[in-house]
């Protein structure tokens, strides 16, 4: 599965909060979000849209990393 090119900020804080991620805090235009599941991990969303491709993809490999999973099983999961 690609990457979505024109996925939001917004939308991305919503997939992620599908798959165990919290809202933490917000700086400005940045979400940082926290998940407990298999320890604890942040990343820090920017609320811009569309989110840039690269840190899109950076963003979706840490997250899948850190869940164990691939990175289109994450974007199923995600549905986004």
């Amino acid at each position: 599965m690609k990457i979505p090119r024109n996925l939001s900020g917004a939308a991305l804080v919503g997939g992620l909060r599908r798959v165990g991620y919290e809202q933490t805090r917000q700086k400005g235009d940045h979400v940082y979000m926290t998940t407990t599941i298999n320890g604890e991990h942040h990343v820090t969303v920017p609320l811009h849209k569309p989110v840039r491709i690269g840190t899109l993809a950076a963003i979706l490999q840490a997250v899948a990393g850190h869940l164990g999973t691939s990175r289109e099983q994450l974007l199923n999961e995600m549905r986004v």
